[in-house]
């Protein structure tokens, strides 16, 4: 039998609803997919914005207030503590060491643990083990520890000053401690484990291959590494200048006990503002000043690296 107009009608009308009913049904998963996910992420959410943001925001406030008595009585909003850090020549020249000594770090870093990461890459994985256990181990040790051992080499009369002299390649004692030197060998002792963990795990992503290969096209192995393995390490680079740089623009235990009042890096600075001139609302601009410095130097580097990239790509 056919069937009547009625029954046609009624199955067309019915169509769409239980179309629009499989197209909700999605919808109403997703929701519920996404919700387990915020509540495992909410704690740290929480934690973050409590302990985090907040404090951050409120130094933020902080650096435009100006007041002249400690109780904040008269205090007003200015941008006179970010003028009076850019007019004055001291906190000028703070900053610029407190790049110079980070930029330093990075150099020394790279030059020492680039080797190393790359040993770490050709070694078997047992000895590649035992490696990252002594790279990793300096870590276990309190870095205020650290630096009194440095601290005892890097004095006048220390270790290295009389091994030097009883070489007899020094007739005088060198100044180690409380430099810029004695700064970055701290520095660069305390970061040295992250710039060789970062270049040594993007090593490990290169395909052995790729230097058989190039053996077999007559490439020498100082070709080979200048056109295959330095390349495809550039990434680990990247990311290893930009954390020990980041870290050691914000280090303050190590230059305040290394390089004392003659090397007045940045941390150093609005430590003393606030905590000895109890000068709060201009430390807390110091503290944006770097922070500031800090996150447009990465960004340059990190976009100038992704441009040459680009560039090389399509050459």
């Amino acid at each position: 039998m056919e069937p009547s107009k009625l029954d046609v009608n009624q199955e067309i009308e019915q169509r769409p609803s239980g179309q629009s009913k499989q197209q909700k049904e999605p919808k109403r998963k997703k929701r519920k997919s996404w919700t387990p996910g915020v509540l495992l992420l909410l704690p740290i959410l929480l934690f973050i914005f409590g302990f985090f943001v907040v404090p951050m925001l409120y130094i933020l406030y902080l650096s435009f207030i100006t007041t002249d008595s400690i109780g904040g009585e008269g205090a007003a909003f200015s941008l006179q503590n970010y003028i009076q850090f850019f007019t004055d020549s001291y906190y000028m020249s703070s900053l610029w060491l407190t790049v110079k000594v980070s930029l330093y770090t990075v150099i020394v870093s790279l030059l020492l643990g680039y080797p190393v990461a790359l040993m770490m890459a050709k070694s078997s994985p047992k000895v590649r083990g035992f490696i990252a256990l002594l790279v990793v181990s300096p870590l276990l040790v309190s870095i205020v520890v650290r630096n009194f051992g440095w601290y005892l080499l890097l004095l006048p009369n220390g270790t290295i000053n009389e091994m030097l002299m009883t070489l007899g390649i020094i007739k005088a004692p060198l100044k180690l401690l409380f430099s810029e030197l004695g700064v970055v060998i701290g520095l660069s002792n305390a970061y040295l484990p992250f710039m060789i963990l970062s270049i040594a795990t993007s090593l490990y992503n290169i395909d052995p291959s790729l230097e058989k290969a190039g053996s077999i096209l007559g490439a020498s192995p100082l070709r080979s590494f200048f056109s295959i393995t330095l390349p495809l390490s550039l990434p680990g680079i990247v990311s290893g200048c930009v954390l020990v740089f980041s870290l050691s623009m914000s280090a303050y235990v190590t230059p305040a006990l290394m390089g004392g009042a003659n090397v007045p890096v940045m941390p150093v600075v609005a430590y003393d503002q606030i905590n000895n001139l109890l000068r709060w609302t201009f430390g807390s601009a110091i503290s944006y000043v770097l922070l500031a410095t800090t996150l447009i130097t990465v960004t340059l580097f990190s976009r100038g690296f992704e441009v040459s990239k680009f560039r090389e790509v399509f050459r």
